[in-house]
């Protein structure tokens, strides 16, 4: 069900949004990887799942599996639930088991959508994750997909932009380290975003 409903959704954002991917040779063919991309839309995670030729897995808030349609499809597109606000342990162990499995994770550093476009403050739990797991992250961006039905824009293009892994080298997860991993994200997003490529 996962490779139908990612090829359905490749095909409608080629077609309608004219879809352009970047950079998908940064991401590891094989083996744990975490992507993380800055979060504008609700389009955003089946727009980056498209994008990427591996199947990937993404956390998502856990309100939205209350509702009954929608919950059907992301867990179907390989969705699990992520309480927001504090460490969610069970969500964590979760992402670090399927990492550890060579499993794809997607991730939105910042926690939640950003309404003004502009990247937010990121959170300490993606790089306590990449380092208990010990595995690259891929920063990414994606540009258009908050301007759907805004400023005349009906169909705008989606952009999707990989830039170059960044390694994990420290074996241990003190608060600066964590800080400064969270730090270099934001800022190859921002690189990303503001037309630079790797």
């Amino acid at each position: 069900m996962y490779s139908f409903l990612k090829t359905v959704f490749y095909y409608f954002f080629t077609m309608i949004f004219r879809l352009k991917i970047i950079g998908t040779e940064h991401i590891p063919a094989h083996g744990g990887v975490i992507i993380a991309a800055n979060h504008i839309s609700l389009w955003d995670p089946p727009v980056l799942g498209a994008a990427c030729l591996r199947s990937i897995h993404f956390m998502a808030k856990e309100e939205l599996f209350t509702i009954p349609g929608l919950k059907w499809i992301i867990k179907k597109l390989k969705a699990f639930p992520v309480r927001r606000g504090a460490a969610d342990r069970t969500a964590i162990r979760h992402a670090i088991n399927l990492l550890k499995k060579g499993e794809m994770l997607g991730v939105f550093p910042e926690g939640t959508r950003s309404t003004t476009g502009e990247l937010g403050k990121p959170e300490a739990g993606i790089a306590m994750i990449a380092l208990k797991a010990g595995v690259p992250i891929v920063p990414a961006c994606i540009i258009g997909t908050n301007c759907l039905f805004k400023d005349g824009h009906m169909f705008p293009q989606f952009i999707i932009k990989f830039g170059k892994p960044i390694m994990i080298k420290e074996d241990k997860n003190d608060k600066e380290i964590m800080e400064k991993i969270s730090t270099t994200i934001m800022q190859e997003i921002s690189f990303l975003l503001k037309g630079g490529e790797r």
